[in-house]
């Protein structure tokens, strides 16, 4: 499964005359990020930064000046999202975006079956709040101490953090399958863990009396009983041996 984190910044709020002037995400497959990302500023074409907007983003309209408009980037922009689901932190902003953009050129909007808003999620599973990247960030112990200003990629790299924890999905890193050399040393970096026998087997936890009391049992519950099966030795006292 193939999903694209993205996040938008603008030169204001409203889609219709306001235009997008960064576009920041990673590619995950799996649930897990490939390293691809697609970063870009875009001229918003005469619209000037809002000054909430700047306060917010930092981009300032002279920044934007030599970059290039939305038409410029849209096949790269394309063929990044093609066939991706597409999450993004309150995503009905950034998709309006999106689709007000595609709407200038003629390009189909992004259907809504394609798209997972993770505030929305957190919403269902912290109802009582706040659902704020910047809060779900402290819940989850994801540093965004380097945040000082929004960044469309920096937020990106933040969501996606945050969405494996609102899927439950971090555990799924834990087993994730990773190759060892001759030296033992593993394709991370990482020392290899050696998984060596007891010296000692563990002493058993049932004493004889239970053990009896569990043969017993057995014998209740026919040959078809699953111990039979797992167990040799409960076969062999069913046939006298």
């Amino acid at each position: 499964m193939r999903e694209i984190i993205f996040d938008t910044e603008t030169t204001g709020l409203d889609p219709n005359e306001d235009r997008i002037i960064e576009f920041g995400g990673i590619e995950l497959v799996n649930r897990f990020p490939t390293g691809r990302n697609f970063h870009v500023y875009i001229n918003p074409q005469g619209r000037q930064v809002h000054p909430e907007a700047l306060a917010v983003h930092g981009i300032t309209d002279a920044s934007l000046a030599d970059k290039p408009v939305f038409a410029g980037i849209l096949d790269d922009l394309l063929a990044f999202l093609e066939g991706a689901h597409l999450i993004a932190h309150n995503a009905n902003f950034d998709i309006g975006f999106l689709n007000a953009e595609f709407g200038r050129l003629g390009i189909d909007m992004v259907e809504p079956a394609r798209v997972v808003d993770t505030l929305a999620i957190a919403r269902r599973k912290h109802p009582m709040g706040p659902n704020s990247l910047d809060a779900l960030c402290r819940r989850y112990g994801i540093d965004n101490s380097h945040r000082t200003k929004h960044g469309a990629l920096l937020d990106s790299e933040l969501l996606a953090e945050v969405y494996i924890e609102l899927i439950g999905g971090r555990q799924a890193a834990l087993v994730l399958d990773v190759q060892t050399n001759a030296a033992g040393e593993r394709s991370d970096g990482s020392a290899a863990i050696e998984i060596r026998p007891r010296p000692r087997p563990l002493a058993p936890r049932l004493g004889a009396d239970e053990i009896a009391a569990h043969e017993d049992l057995v014998r209740t519950l026919g040959d078809n009983a699953i111990w039979r099966v797992v167990d040799p030795s409960y076969a062999a006292a069913a046939n006298g041996s």
